[in-house]
């Protein structure tokens, strides 16, 4: 089942054959600061198993931590996935899909550095908040 994911500025796309991990919600601080939010949730994809199908050249690179790459668009900024090198795959931000990739979160990372005001409880509403 091909899967296909674009940035937010539709920029750069993609598509995948699938995911070939569970998908994670990861806490951890640089996570928290590259998407500014209390975390990213992502998934493994192998390299052979991602294409890029359109935007590569609007594609920049930043190394949050030694040997690890952030990829993200250079236009809007939506990070889009992440790799080192002589992985087999890469972790993609499972956000920038187009598609229901047909799984839900499986686990949580890093809750070490979660953040304290994340509330589960939290009132939800399917639009804007009543009086809005």
């Amino acid at each position: 089942m091909i899967l296909t994911g674009s940035c937010l500025c539709g920029e750069i796309a993609y598509e995948i054959d699938g995911l070939d991990g569970p998908i994670g919600h990861c806490h951890c601080g640089a996570c928290r600061k590259a998407h500014a939010s209390a975390y990213t949730s992502t998934a493994r994809v192998m390299r052979d198993r991602f294409r890029l199908t359109r935007g590569g050249a609007a594609l920049k690179t930043f190394e949050s931590s030694p040997g690890k790459q952030r990829r993200f668009c250079g236009n809007c900024g939506t990070h889009v996935y992440a790799d080192r090198a002589g992985d087999a795959h890469v972790i993609l931000r499972v956000a920038t899909l187009d598609d229901d990739p047909g799984a839900r979160p499986a686990f949580h990372i890093w809750t070490a550095h979660a953040v304290d005001w994340l509330d589960p409880d939290c009132p939800a509403y399917a639009e804007w908040q009543p009086g809005r």
